[in-house]
């Protein structure tokens, strides 16, 4: 039952990860999931075995999401763009209880609240308008392989920290709309050195960010409340009229009770 459990909890942070704003990390807290994940790949090699299984689980859920959803949340976006974008505001403000809960479950004090604002502030300039790279991501030969190596790296600490989002990443290296077409056409070429970058970035952050989260608990947990909030401007459409104010809220205040509801019955 566990295993099953963990395959599905591996679908919910692939599809958090596939939405502009919303964090996988986030979402892999919010589910309990996010410190056997970072232990299982910093000490992989320690007990191969029992960390192959559980990263295979979740790994397992996160392709079968990313291939079921990818395709529907690209064509919701382009028919819906407000209904969606306020489902989102209503899961991120959904996790913010449950982490703030989990900052207040260790040890800190007031300076800590100093990495609130840090958090805040690099997620409000992340959220600049990005230049139209895209066309270097799609264009072909060497210089386009290294961009997406790097562009992978970039992505992984997003994927890593909880609170940045991956997909806002992308967003903000203007590849958000080529790498969901990209997976939905199973576009190869282009998927490949993005994925490599991914896991070299992914194995490269990891311990930093295990040794953060157990030397300094109050000051990261903080920092990613800043990220949190930081990422609702960038998603916010604006005030919606007619029959999407009522859709808007609705899905918003769906997405706020999913969210606290999956996440508190994992913290109780």
């Amino acid at each position: 039952m566990k295993k099953l459990i963990n395959f599905f909890k591996g679908m919910a942070i692939a599809v958090a990860t596939l939405v502009p704003g919303v964090s996988g990390g986030t979402m892999s807290i919010v589910l309990g999931v996010y410190d056997e994940l970072i232990n299982s790949i910093s000490s992989f090699f320690k007990d191969w075995k029992k960390h192959f299984v559980f990263l295979a689980q979740i790994a397992l859920g996160g392709a079968i999401g990313i291939l079921l959803f990818s395709r529907l949340i690209e064509s919701a976006l382009s028919k819906y763009p407000f209904v969606m974008r306020f489902f989102f505001i209503g899961v991120i403000l959904g996790s913010l209880p449950l982490l703030y809960k989990k900052s207040i479950s260790v040890k800190r004090n007031n300076k800590d609240l100093m990495f609130l604002l840090v958090g805040l502030g690099v997620s409000l300039l992340m959220s600049a308008e990005p230049e139209g790279i895209a066309a270097l991501a799609a264009a072909e030969g060497m210089k386009s392989i290294i961009f997406l190596l790097i562009a992978g790296i970039i992505i992984a600490v997003a994927l890593i920290l909880p609170g940045i989002s991956a997909s806002f990443m992308l967003l903000t290296l203007g590849l958000y709309d080529i790498t969901l077409s990209s997976i939905n056409t199973f576009n190869i070429r282009f998927l490949i050195p993005l994925g490599i970058g991914i896991v070299i970035g992914t194995l490269a952050t990891v311990r930093t960010l295990e040794k953060l989260m157990q030397r300094y608990p109050g000051k990261t947990y903080m920092l990613i409340i800043g990220f949190v909030v930081g990422s609702l401007m960038p998603v916010f459409p604006g005030i919606p009229h007619g029959i999407h104010i009522i859709l808007s809220t609705t899905v918003f205040v769906l997405g706020f009770i999913l969210i606290y509801w999956l996440g508190k019955k994992e913290i109780n």
